[in-house]
């Protein structure tokens, strides 16, 4: 997995653009990307600190759990509904277009399963009551 950049270094980096070097030049005297250093000098100059974001995370999962009294009422008003099913309603109804690991993934947060699976045969070897 990718890592962030030493914080000293992007304090380098930021220190010789305010020292009145270009992104560019600056970058370049670093062995950092032209990106990286636009990227770092704007975070300095929006947050007043150029420190690197969580990485990795869930960051989308906000759009389906604001639908959440939606999904529930769905499954509580017809249980055996499908995934596939769900989310059409959610694409129609909603106009949220999600798939069909993200409707999973809400259910598993919150433990809710269904397996549709027929019924076992009796067993004629042991009796069952």
């Amino acid at each position: 997995m990718a890592h962030a950049l030493s914080m000293d270094l992007r304090l380098r980096v930021v220190a010789a653009i305010a020292g009145g070097l270009s992104c560019r030049q600056a970058a370049q005297r670093f062995g950092v990307s032209a990106s990286s250093a636009i990227r770092w000098w704007q975070l300095e100059r929006e947050r007043g600190s150029c420190a690197p974001r969580k990485l990795g995370g869930d960051r989308r999962s906000g759009r389906i759990e604001a639908e959440a009294a939606f999904i529930l009422s769905q499954v509580s008003a017809r249980p055996d509904i499908t995934l596939v099913e769900l989310a059409g309603t959610l694409r129609r109804e909603r106009g949220l277009g999600v798939g069909l690991g993200t409707i999973w993934r809400f259910f598993d947060r919150r433990g809710i399963t269904f397996k549709k699976r027929r019924r076992m045969p009796p067993s004629r070897i042991v009796p069952t009551s």
